[in-house]
């Protein structure tokens, strides 16, 4: 349930390429993985896992190195072989694959599909005599970054897998992005022994913005345009099944193979829409659009007012549609202290369900939202040193509350609380566990606690983090740094971050205990706790005025 962009270097201040994800994975496994670069034998074969759940571990495994290798778990089961290949690219891992050393970046989001079938293994195909369906994105993005240098590369890697290997599951969005352009690859299965599965993908063209949030972007397909490709599966396919005929015209990808929004209307369109008018209000896009899920109102990407900063994008994944109509931190759902957050519950449909769903009611779906376990900002600048010309700026938990740490590419292991930590048992090891125990305990007085303690702290860090990183920069530039240089200090600067967030936590806990605003040892001139209570216009919402504050009796109306 994720919202992933591509800002193509034009559209960027500092001529940077950025594929951005954030994954939205709920209590499942947050860690950052590195894979290391590996040799193989002659006739050596990869082994290929389900990979479309995450619960931790994701995956166990002796093959992809040691941070993959977890003692006292049983190993992930293989559900395919394919051919490997001689020399494999170290790379970060997390649900998706991320980044590898050649600064190929992924970012990615689910969609709703027409069929979604279970994976058929190599060994079920063959007993059964169907065909195969090893494929899921996350194994498609780690061999796409074990294999490519270039996005087209693995673009074409990608889908010549599906079309020989087979599709399973949900609907899905890649996005792919090297140095000098950026494609998205979208996938699905289809119910046919032959004709098996589907595949499109189109670049994004130079000095636009593409966002992705939970709903297939690609829409007509033309022969001969030299920014498209399909799978030659694709058109016989959902001819053969009846989905679509030469005779309705050129194949529209979108209502061809899914039923349109993920969840609920808009849950995923409001998001699109929100994105492209941040960063171009002057298109004056309505959020309110003609055609349903199918919508033509929102272009494939668009060309920003104005070239965005590294900030800008990270204050987009920070928005819950702050000033308008949908302002999550806004009216009596927010609470007294203006939570954007909203829980689901057993009221909510179930996701991925609409076509055959009633719904009583749906909250906004927002880009910030409480269940995200990491958000990614891959990035490559042309004009910055090879060591650190491909930088992940990574963010655990939720993007509203979490800190951004530079880890460039060329690193060669990541920070330890980084690659650690069960989202079921609680550590103070653990990076992940720092920022989501400070997301939840802002709940106390939200927008005070996010206001006063936790932004000025992000930005202060973020900022450090930029200033370090221009400083490996000049470094690597004179020849003083190398490699094992710039992963130690890289490791320091995230090992700063994750203390600083916890003596952030440790703070928080004193300062909002029992809804007071409490002295601290930072500020011991005001060591007296201050009532802050709620404000006026939320006691109005309630009935805080009706309540006991005389003897005198108090008729109701209706006696």
């Amino acid at each position: 349930m994720c919202t992933t962009m591509i800002f193509t270097r034009s559209a960027c201040a500092d001529g940077a390429m950025r594929v951005t994800h954030s994954d939205d994975n709920e209590l499942s496994d947050q860690r950052l993985i590195y894979v290391p670069a590996q040799d193989h034998p002659p006739g050596a074969e990869r082994g290929v896992v389900d990979g479309s759940a995450d619960p931790y571990p994701r995956l166990v495994s002796y093959a992809r190195g040691p941070n993959y290798a977890l003692p006292g778990y049983p190993e992930t089961p293989l559900i395919g072989l394919i051919p490997q290949v001689a020399h494999t690219w170290a790379y970060y891992d997390g649900s998706y694959g991320v980044m590898n050393e050649h600064n190929l970046m992924f970012g990615e989001c689910t969609n709703g599909a027409k069929f979604q079938p279970n994976h058929v293994s190599q060994e079920e195909a063959s007993r059964e005599g169907k065909q195969c369906r090893l494929f899921y994105s996350a194994e498609l993005s780690r061999i796409a970054l074990e294999r490519c240098t270039r996005a087209r590369e693995a673009v074409e890697l990608m889908g010549s897998l599906i079309d020989e290997y087979g599709y399973f599951s949900t609907g899905e969005t890649l996005l792919v992005g090297d140095e000098n352009e950026a494609w998205v690859f979208e996938m699905c299965a289809l119910p046919d022994e032959k004709y098996h599965s589907a595949w499109a993908a189109q670049r994004v063209p130079d000095g636009e913005v593409f966002v992705a949030a939970n709903e297939f972007r690609i829409r007509v397909l033309e022969k001969g345009n030299p920014d498209q490709l399909w799978s030659p599966l694709l058109e016989p396919g959902v001819e053969k099944i009846g989905w679509w005929k030469p005779a309705d015209g050129p194949l529209d990808w979108l209502p061809t193979v899914s039923e349109g929004e993920y969840s609920h209307p808009y849950y995923s369109l409001r998001r699109v829409w929100r994105v492209f008018d941040r960063v171009n209000p002057d298109l004056a896009l309505s959020p309110w659009v003609n055609g349903k899920g199918y919508t033509t109102d929102y272009p494939f990407s668009i060309p920003p007012s104005r070239p965005l900063s590294r900030h800008d994008i990270f204050s987009l994944y920070r928005d819950h549609y702050e000033g308008t109509e949908f302002d999550l931190t806004q009216g009596i759902a927010a609470g007294p202290y203006g939570d954007p957050n909203r829980f689901i519950g057993p009221y909510d449909g179930a996701q991925n369900n609409i076509s055959s769903e009633v719904l009583y009611g749906a909250w906004e779906r927002a880009i910030s939202i409480f269940y995200q376990g990491y958000i990614s900002v891959c990035e490559v600048r042309p004009t910055a040193p090879d060591l650190t010309k491909g930088v992940c700026w990574f963010g655990p938990d939720v993007a509203y509350t979490t800190c951004f740490t530079p880890f460039p590419a060329k690193m060669t292991d990541l920070p330890k609380s980084y690659q650690t930590g069960d989202p079921q048992v609680f550590s103070r090891d653990v990076a992940w566990w720092a920022f989501d125990f400070v997301a939840n305990w802002a709940r106390l007085n939200y927008q005070r606690m996010c206001k006063v303690d936790i932004r000025p702290l992000q930005q202060q860090l973020e900022a450090q983090g930029e200033a370090v990183l221009a400083a490996w920069e000049a470094d690597a530039a004179s020849g003083k740094l190398d490699v094992n240089g710039l992963t130690r200090l890289a490791a320091a600067e995230a090992g700063n971050v994750v203390t600083q967030w916890w003596q952030l936590a440790d703070r928080l806990i004193a300062k909002y205990s029992d809804g007071y605003v409490n002295g601290t040892p930072e500020k011991p001139q005001n060591p007296a706790p201050v009532a802050v209570g709620y404000s006026s216009d939320w006691l109005g919402k309630t009935n805080y005025a009706q309540g006991p504050v005389s003897y005198a009796m108090h008729f109701r109306n209706n006696e």
